[in-house]
């Protein structure tokens, strides 16, 4: 038992490597799709319409990566190469919803993100990227 520490310690770190990772690039990937300077809106205008819909998809891409780890089965390489890879497949699903969600609705949904007045929209998106991170998550079972 004692003997398994020390590569149980390094399989969790590599796991947080993993999850942290994901959730920089779903950072990322929500800045890229919508306008302005995502850490400026949230940190500096504390826009809260930025920081639902960033909060919504670390909930996301953390549900997916959790139930990756939970699911795997095998070697440590292994299971951390479906984690990153059932992540990449959620950040993409989570992508492509929202870019279909903009489609769909008046205007052009993505600005209401860098609104100062909290919007509904945002709400739904957000309820949207936990959905779909769900929908992913729930495939790996």
């Amino acid at each position: 038992m004692l003997e398994d520490l020390p590569a149980d310690a390094g399989a969790a770190l590599a796991y947080c490597g993993v999850g942290i990772a994901l959730m920089a690039l779903g950072f990322v990937m929500v800045d890229i799709l919508t306008p302005g300077n995502l850490r400026r809106q949230i940190w500096i205008e504390r826009n809260r319409n930025a920081a639902l819909l960033v909060s919504a998809n670390l909930l996301g891409v953390g549900m997916i990566v959790a139930t990756a780890i939970w699911t795997s089965q095998g070697a440590i390489g292994t299971a951390l190469a479906s984690s990153a890879l059932y992540g990449v497949i959620g950040l993409a699903a989570m992508a492509l919803a929202f870019l279909l969600l903009d489609l769909v609705t008046p205007g052009e949904f993505r600005g209401v993100v860098a609104e100062k007045e909290l919007h509904p929209g945002v709400w739904v998106s957000a309820a949207l990227h936990i959905a779909v991170a769900a929908v992913v998550a729930a495939g790996l079972t």
